[in-house]
């Protein structure tokens, strides 16, 4: 297992995979048991990993719960991110959302479940269409001057939401933000338009969940529904309907079959070739349920594609990086001062 810090806003030091727990409990009546959650809370240690990732309405609140127990014998070993927004449970109005008042329940109940004094990441899971982005940064500097928190984020945010917020955090002097966090894959590649390259920008770490596309990537749903596409009902699940979707798991499969490993290995691969590519940390959040899962992603760790490999999946899965940057590509060497002009690099990326 390899380590980066997180983004260039910070010196947080992480694993270049983050476990994701969200199977870490059955309270949503899928997932996994306590014994099998700490065997792969355990494996994922023994392998290298430090970044741990949860929520506070992830199995109900049972994933921390599991989670601070697993940490209770070595916990400053671990980078511990955890979200708030969406309650755990059956939460009433004032106990959900992005409010001042409803960041301060939720940091002390998130405290209290991982059994910690500190949370390493606190994330804003979701925008909630209401709160301001002034109030949430400056809920979230309080928390970090009270030690509560380290450092902050915002996940599932538009880059328009985040870019404002990096504005106004470092014209406030106000503690940066030091990452994101949105869905990521060879199955959903949306944020290549604009959530990749501001992050590139602002210097912000990102974390990507559903690096299968929720099982999709590994091919297993042509021949049965079984797993989260059954358990989850659907949720946040990837899914054949479309017929670049299609091309691209045909492509996934074959080059499998070339480099004598799995769908899922050859999808997380990619992602971390394509990490290797650009200026940003990219931290894939691989979510296993069981241990043989998660030992199909430490086995991507020691896979490498070639060249031609990695391009054959990267063009079956890019989108169409849409208006204005169509226009903007067309018109890049007249921007430039025509085709005699010569430029060395740009300061940002510009599509």
């Amino acid at each position: 297992m390899r380590y980066t810090t997180f983004g260039r806003t910070s010196g947080l030091r992480v694993s270049e995979y983050a476990l994701g727990t969200a199977n870490f409990g059955t309270l949503w009546g899928g997932g996994a048991s306590r014994e099998e959650a700490r065997k792969i809370f355990d494996r994922f240690a023994e392998a290298g990993g430090t970044f741990v990732d949860t929520a506070d309405n992830y199995q109900i609140g049972e994933s921390e719960k599991l989670l601070g127990e697993f940490l209770l014998t070595d916990r400053d070993h671990f980078v511990v991110a955890t979200k708030f927004t969406l309650g755990a449970g059956r939460a009433r109005v004032s106990e959900t959302g992005n409010s001042r008042k409803n960041i301060r329940r939720s940091v002390e109940a998130s405290l209290k479940r991982l059994g910690t004094d500190h949370i390493d990441l606190y994330w804003a899971h979701l925008p909630d269409s209401v709160t301001p982005v002034e109030e949430i940064l400056s809920a979230l500097d309080d928390l970090i001057h009270a030690g509560k928190i380290l450092h902050a984020g915002l996940s599932n945010f538009p880059a328009w939401r985040v870019s404002r917020a990096a504005t106004i955090a470092e014209l406030r002097g106000l503690t940066r933000l030091a990452g994101v966090q949105f869905e990521y894959s060879l199955a959903e590649r949306g944020a290549d338009r604009e959530l990749l390259p501001m992050a590139e920008a602002l210097g912000l770490g990102t974390a990507l969940w559903s690096p299968l596309g929720g099982g999709l990537l590994t091919g297993k749903y042509r021949q049965s529904p079984d797993g989260r596409l059954s358990d989850w009902e659907g949720q946040a699940i990837r899914v054949e309907d479309s017929e670049q979707r299609t091309s691209t798991v045909d492509t996934l499969l074959a080059v499998a079959e070339e480099c004598d490993a799995s769908a899922a290995q050859v999808a997380v691969a990619w992602l971390r070739e394509r990490a290797a590519r650009t200026a940003t940390t990219m931290v894939p959040v691989i979510g296993p349920r069981t241990v043989d899962q998660l030992e199909q992603y430490l086995g991507a760790l020691q896979l490498e594609l070639d060249d031609a490999q990695f391009d054959r999946l990267e063009a079956v899965s890019a989108l169409r990086p849409g208006q204005p940057y169509e226009l903007i590509s067309g018109h890049r060497d007249a921007a430039l001062g025509g085709e005699s002009a010569r430029f060395l690099s740009h300061p940002v990326p510009v599509a």
